[in-house]
């Protein structure tokens, strides 16, 4: 006997959804928009019911990832890192533990904290993006974490260079402030570009050495969160960006084909956005309550006065 295999259906309700997830490829729609459009689908019920959004979401978030990594140069990345070893090593971890000590003392969901902190130490979304996986978070953790992030991720964007300037701070000191202190790259390059072009030179190398600990934060938190599973599962995405990273740096021949994939891979993630904002509602983030954007505020606080104060010490 014959097992009929599900079918297909699309509805003409559908339409909206599958249209704004095309448009979300095209670069009018950054991420943080992408997250909110997803969510308002949600709220007012325009989400395809036949449609397994949370096993295609996570399948497109470790392709995006891998497709970064053509992305980085790896000899800016450890040249930054060798500059800066010890304020992102200490920022990192410091936030880290910052999270996971506030997390437990607000008795938030660990995993939705985790992400939280993820984010505010590394690289915002992509961090989230590429720890989720790793300790199987659920849609509704990604989503309430990448919307805490985007949110001052936001903010930061146009407060940063008002305090840059109301402190004097020179080209190089808001370069390092902003890649420490920013979650997102494109808002890192966002603030640093209208700083001027020495700050972006520096926030930009210094945001791609951030970028790596990626890689080992992402085995750590598989590490931590591994349950009563006796077996760690390995985060296979994660080898595959270190693959990207080298094939890029041993092959610099194909550099305008790395580059196609890397932006390629940007706008899939904006797409990943739209899905997970997809997977959430009103009803959802009122069940969680304002712990996780509290979480989020204090952290960012944490980090941002933190790294001010030694860089201008």
């Amino acid at each position: 006997m014959q097992i009929a295999k599900p079918q297909f259906s699309f509805q003409r309700s559908d339409l909206p959804f599958y249209a704004i997830a095309i448009l979300c490829l095209f670069p009018f729609i950054s991420s943080p928009v992408a997250l909110i459009l997803g969510f308002t689908l949600a709220s007012i019920g325009l989400i395809p019911a036949n449609l397994n959004l949370a096993g295609f979401t996570k399948k497109l978030l470790a392709y995006s990832i891998i497709g970064l990594g053509f992305g980085i140069n790896l000899n800016e990345a450890i040249e930054a890192s060798q500059h800066g070893l010890g304020l992102i090593v200490t920022s990192i971890f410091a936030t880290l533990l910052l999270g996971t000590l506030l997390t437990r003392l607000f008795k938030l969901d660990a995993k939705t904290g985790h992400l939280i902190a993820s984010g505010t130490a590394i690289c915002g979304g992509s961090a989230i993006a590429a720890v989720s996986p790793a300790i199987n978070a659920k849609d509704e953790q990604i989503s309430l974490a990448l919307a805490t992030v985007f949110v001052l991720n936001s903010i930061a964007l146009f407060i940063f260079p008002a305090i840059g300037h109301a402190l004097d701070m020179s080209q190089h000191t808001f370069g390092t402030w902003a890649a420490i202190a920013i979650h997102d790259t494109s808002s890192v390059v966002g603030a640093a570009g209208a700083y001027g072009d020495e700050a972006l030179k520096t926030a930009t190398t210094l945001k791609l050495a951030r970028a790596l600990w990626i890689i080992p934060i992402a085995f750590i938190s598989a590490l931590l969160f591994k349950g009563d599973s006796k077996k760690i599962t390995i985060p296979y995405f994660i080898l595959f960006y270190c693959v990207a990273i080298a094939v890029a740096h041993y092959l610099p021949q194909f550099d305008s084909i790395y580059q196609l994939v890397f932006t390629a891979s940007k706008r899939l993630l904006v797409v990943c956005l739209f899905l997970i904002g997809s997977g959430i509602t009103v009803q959802k983030l009122r069940s969680a309550g304002a712990k996780p954007l509290i979480l989020g505020c204090l952290l960012w606080f944490a980090i941002g006065g933190g790294s001010l104060l030694y860089i201008l010490s």
